[in-house]
């Protein structure tokens, strides 16, 4: 049963649009840092770490496709500043 569950939602996930997906990022992402022991802040981390899986997803897909065609992601110029890091808490 829970299996199944877990199935058909990442089956809906699957169905989402990267891009729409992106554009609530900031508005969870704010939901999750003002916490509030309810079940809305719970809500919002939830929904906050599916656009981040969604995102991470995405852009293993593209790696991996990119790397089976011989091909090689562009190089990120390296940089002496900072490293460009979050916290997450």
């Amino acid at each position: 049963m829970l299996e199944k569950t877990l199935d058909r939602l990442a089956d809906q996930i699957l169905r989402l649009d990267e891009a729409s997906l992106t554009t609530l990022y900031d508005k969870y992402k704010e939901g999750m840092d003002q916490f509030e022991p309810t079940r809305d802040w719970e809500k919002s981390v939830i929904i906050f770490f599916i656009i981040n899986a969604v995102r991470v997803k995405n852009q293993l897909f593209n790696e991996r496709i990119m790397k089976r065609h011989g091909r090689h992601a562009p190089e990120k110029k390296e940089s002496k500043s900072k490293p460009n890091l979050k916290l997450i808490k």
